[in-house]
């Protein structure tokens, strides 16, 4: 099928490319330190760097600084939406302390208990949600 988005030059969706609450995104959590700390750890506002439309929020200097020479590497896959969600069209949003780094990349889910069901079958999940993002930025409601 024709991809919906060619010949548009428009990139306004309904909600924001992150998870964003108050401006900031994912309620202030550190994403570099899922990765080097393996574990929630929340941002400060002495820490911060705008990237992506949004306020990111780190626990330090030195994360904050990882974060800006590479984003990409550190940002949340969806925007930090429900990665379960996501794989079933919609947009809802997520509890920090339901992640999993797969293959190099952070997902968060909506809280542990749909986390469980998303690891039932996490490339099944990905591939599922690859279709469907960013496209459901145009949903018309957020759940919570």
């Amino acid at each position: 099928k024709a991809n919906p988005c060619a010949g548009k030059s428009s990139t306004t969706t309904l909600h924001p490319q992150f998870y964003t609450e108050k401006g900031v995104a994912l309620d202030g959590q550190d994403v570099v330190a899922y990765f080097t700390q393996s574990k929630l750890v929340m941002g400060a506002s002495q820490f911060k760097h705008n990237w992506g439309g949004t306020t990111w929020m780190f626990a330090s200097a030195a994360n904050r600084d990882m974060f800006a020479n590479n984003p990409e590497k550190y940002a949340p896959q969806y925007g930090g939406y429900c990665a379960q969600a996501t794989s079933e069209g919609n947009l809802v949003v997520t509890q920090p302390d339901a992640w999993k780094i797969v293959n190099g990349k952070l997902y968060l889910n909506y809280d542990k208990t749909v986390q469980a069901q998303w690891m039932g079958d996490i490339p099944g999940h990905i591939a599922s949600g690859n279709k469907n993002w960013p496209a459901i930025l145009n949903n018309k409601e957020l759940l919570r």
